[in-house]
C-alpha cells in the first residue's frame, strides 16, 4: 500500500540512523494509528483524520531530526554568541588592512592606481569570505562534536558600565577611517599623479621618491595602525587613559619622523622644490618648514589637551 501514513513514515525514516529505523517505524506508526483512532472514534472521517494527524506531526525531516537528536541549525545557541563576536571582530578591520597593504604593494611594484585599488578591493573581499567561512566551519564542527561543552557561566559582574553619553560615535569613526584611507591613498598616488608637473608635462612627486625605501612604508604602517585604533576606540565607546596613551604614541610615531624629515630637507622631492623657485631662494624652505613644525605642534598639543579633558571627564563620570 501507499497510504499517507506509509509515505510519511518513509520520508521520516530515510533521515534517521539505519540501526534505529525498525524501532522508530514501529513506535511512530503506533502513535499515528492511535491518534487516528481517537478522531475516528469521535465520528471523524478516517481519511480526514489521517491527514490532520500527519499535519499536526509536521515536517517529517524535522521529526526525524528530533528522533536522531540532530540540530537543525548551523550554529546553535551554545556557541552562537562567541561565533558572532569573533566574526564581527575579524570582519571589522582585517579586510580593510589587507586592502590598503595590497594596494600599496601593487603601486610600489609599478602597477596602475586603478589596478592597485581593484586588487586591494578584491583581496579584501577574498579575506572577508575566508574569515566568514573558516570561522563558521570551525564553530559548526564544535557544535556537532562537542554540543554539551561547559562554557563559563555568565554573571552580573560581566555587565559593562553604561556611559552617560557615548563620546565616540560611529559617524566620527567612519570619518576618521575614511580620512586616513584617503591620506594613505594620496601618499601613493602623488608618486605617479601629484598634479604638479614639469614644463613638458611629466609628473613631479611631492614626497621624495627615495623615502619609499625607508621612511614612507613605516609612516604608512603607522597610519594603518591608526585605522585599527579608531575601530578599537569606537568599540570602547569612550575615552580611557590607555586609549589616550595609544593616541599620543601614534601621533608622535607619525609626526616626529615626518617633521624631522621636513626640517632636514628630506621630505619634499628636489624636483618639487625646484618647480617652485621661491622655495629654493634664501631661507624660504627653512621658514616654511619652521612654520609647518610650529603649526603642527600647536595642533597636536591642542588635540591631546582636548583628548585628556575628555578622558578625565569620562573617568570621573
Amino acid at each position: 500500500m501507499n497510504t499517507l501514513t506509509d509515505r510519511y513514515l518513509a520520508a521520516t525514516l530515510q533521515s534517521v540512523p539505519a540501526q534505529r529505523r525498525d524501532e522508530i517505524a514501529t513506535e511512530l506508526r503506533g502513535s499515528i494509528e492511535d491518534m487516528i483512532e481517537d478522531r475516528t472514534g469521535n465520528g471523524q472521517d478516517p481519511v480526514a483524520a489521517e491527514r490532520e494527524v500527519l499535519t499536526e506531526l509536521g515536517n517529517p525531516e524535522r521529526l526525524a531530526a528530533r528522533y536522531a537528536n540532530h540540530r537543525l541549525q548551523l550554529i546553535g545557541p551554545t556557541y552562537y554568541l562567541i561565533w558572532r563576536r569573533l566574526l564581527r571582530l575579524g570582519l571589522s578591520f582585517i579586510p580593510a588592512i589587507v586592502a590598503v597593504v595590497v594596494a600599496v604593494v601593487n603601486v610600489a611594484d609599478g602597477n596602475s592606481i586603478g589596478g592597485a585599488i581593484g586588487s586591494g578591493i578584491g583581496s579584501a573581499i577574498e579575506v572577508a569570505v575566508h574569515i566568514a567561512f573558516w570561522t563558521t566551519l570551525t564553530f559548526a564542527i564544535f557544535e556537532r562534536v562537542s554540543p554539551a561543552v561547559k562554557l563559563p557561566d555568565w554573571n552580573v559582574d560581566h555587565l559593562a558600565d553604561v556611559p552617560v553619553n557615548r563620546q565616540i560615535t560611529l559617524a566620527d569613526t567612519i570619518a576618521s577611517v575614511a580620512a586616513i584611507t584617503v591620506f594613505i591613498g594620496y601618499l601613493v598616488l602623488q608618486h605617479f599623479e601629484s598634479w604638479v608637473t614639469t614644463e613638458d608635462g611629466a609628473n613631479i612627486p611631492i614626497i621624495d621618491p627615495a623615502l619609499w625605501t625607508s621612511w614612507l612604508p613605516a609612516l604608512i604602517a603607522v597610519l594603518v595602525v591608526s585605522m585599527v585604533f579608531e575601530i578599537v576606540k569606537y568599540r570602547v565607546g569612550q575615552w580611557t587613559w590607555p586609549l589616550f596613551g595609544g593616541k599620543l604614541l601614534l601621533n608622535l610615531a607619525f609626526a616626529v619622523p615626518a617633521l624631522w624629515l621636513l626640517l632636514t630637507d628630506r621630505l619634499l622631492s628636489p624636483a618639487f622644490v625646484e618647480r617652485f623657485e621661491w622655495l629654493g631662494k634664501g631661507d624660504n624652505l627653512d621658514t616654511v618648514a619652521a612654520i609647518t613644525v610650529v603649526s603642527t605642534a600647536v595642533i597636536l598639543i591642542w588635540d591631546m589637551v582636548d583628548t585628556a579633558l575628555k578622558t578625565r571627564r569620562s573617568a570621573n563620570a
